[in-house]
C-alpha cells in the first residue's frame, strides 16, 4: 500500500487542529489542497477516513492511518535529533529549543495519557525527569486506567500508564509496579459509621466518594469484604486531590493510593475501614513499537522511576 508522505502528514494535521481549514492554516496549503489529498487517501485505503464533524471525528481505519502518521512523525524527529537539523514541516520538531543536548528546532511534543492518581503522585517528577534528560515536551492526557489503551488505539498518544497487560495492536507493553488501595475515612466518619463494624449493612448505608463514573474501587472493596452488592449513597469528586481532602473531610469514605493517604495515616487524620482489605492495581507502560531513541529514553525514565515509587 503506497500512502504519500504529504498526505499522511496533512491527515495528522487535520486531527491536530481539528479542521481541514485549521490544517490549511498549519501546513500554508489551500483548503482545497488538504481535500484534495484526504481524498486521495481515502481513495488508496478504499474506506472513509474522517467523519466530517467539528472537530473531525477518526473513523475505526482512520485511527489506524492517524497511528501510522504520528508514527512516521516521530521517526522524522528522531533522524532530525540525530542529524542535527530540524524537522521541518509536518515532521516533529516546532522550531523551540531542546535542552541537555537536544537539538535546537527538534523538540518533540509527546502526548501521553495517564491516570489521575498516578498523575497526582509519582508521575509529574518522573516526567520533570524526562524533560530534563531528553529537551522533549509532553502533553498529559488524564484518563481512566482502564480505559486509555484506547486512546493508544486511536493513535491520540504515544504512551499510556494503564491497568491493561495485554499490549494494542502496534505496542510494546512493560509492567511498571502495584499501585496499592487501601479503604480509608477520617476518623470522626469512621466512628459515626462503623461503630458497630464493618459489614453489609454499614457499607450499604456510610456514603462513598468516587472519581467519576467509571470508578469502581470503591464496590470492588465492598465485594471482596463483604461478598455482597450492596448501593450505598454516592458522591462524585473528579479531581485525585480533591478525593483525598474530601476523604478527609468526613464527605465519604474511599479507596485511596498507599503513595497518597499513607502519611495521613500515621498522622491520624485518616484510618482505614477495613485493615487487610486492601486492593492491588497492577500497572502497565506501553508504548508505540517504535525504534525510536526519544521514546527509548522515556520508557527506562518512567520504569525507573516507577520502581522506586510502585511494589
Amino acid at each position: 500500500m503506497d500512502l504519500p508522505v504529504e498526505h499522511l502528514t496533512t491527515f495528522a494535521a487535520i486531527i491536530a487542529e481539528g479542521s481541514f481549514e485549521g490544517a490549511a492554516r498549519a501546513l500554508h496549503v489551500t483548503p482545497s489542497a488538504v481535500s484534495q489529498r484526504v481524498r486521495a487517501l481515502e481513495q488508496r485505503v478504499g474506506t472513509v477516513l474522517l467523519r466530517r464533524t467539528r472537530p473531525v471525528e477518526v473513523t475505526e481505519a482512520g485511527a489506524t492511518v492517524l497511528r501510522l502518521a504520528r508514527q512516521f512523525e516521530r521517526l522524522v524527529g528522531d533522524a532530525a535529533l540525530e542529524l542535527g537539523v530540524g524537522a521541518g514541516p509536518g515532521g516533529a520538531g516546532d522550531g523551540g529549543a531542546g535542552t541537555d543536548g537536544a537539538a535546537p528546532g527538534t523538540a518533540a511534543v509527546i502526548p501521553i495519557v495517564v491516570n489521575a492518581d498516578t498523575l497526582a503522585t509519582w508521575f509529574v517528577p518522573a516526567i520533570a525527569r524526562a524533560a530534563r534528560e531528553t529537551g522533549a515536551r509532553f502533553e498529559l492526557i488524564r484518563a481512566d486506567e482502564s480505559i486509555s489503551t484506547e486512546r493508544l488505539r486511536r493513535g491520540d498518544v504515544m504512551a499510556a500508564v494503564t491497568a491493561t497487560r495485554e499490549p494494542v495492536p502496534g505496542c510494546v507493553s512493560t509492567k511498571l509496579g502495584v499501585d496499592r488501595y487501601r479503604a480509608v475515612a477520617s476518623p470522626e466518619f469512621a466512628g459515626r459509621h462503623f461503630a458497630r463494624g464493618v459489614n453489609a449493612e454499614s457499607l450499604g448505608a456510610a456514603p462513598i466518594i468516587e472519581f467519576d463514573r467509571h470508578d469502581m474501587f470503591q464496590h470492588r472493596f465492598i465485594r471482596r469484604f463483604t461478598r455482597a452488592t450492596v448501593t450505598p449513597p454516592r458522591h462524585l469528586v473528579p479531581s485525585s486531590a480533591e478525593f483525598a481532602h474530601a476523604v478527609e473531610l468526613g464527605m465519604g469514605w474511599g479507596m485511596l493510593p498507599e503513595l497518597q493517604c499513607g502519611e495521613l495515616i500515621a498522622a491520624g487524620r485518616l484510618v482505614e475501614v477495613g485493615p487487610n482489605a486492601a486492593i492491588d492495581l497492577p500497572l502497565y507502560w506501553q508504548r508505540w513499537r517504535l525504534d525510536s531513541p526519544l521514546l527509548d529514553a522515556l520508557t527506562r525514565v518512567i520504569t525507573e522511576e516507577a520502581a522506586l515509587a510502585l511494589r
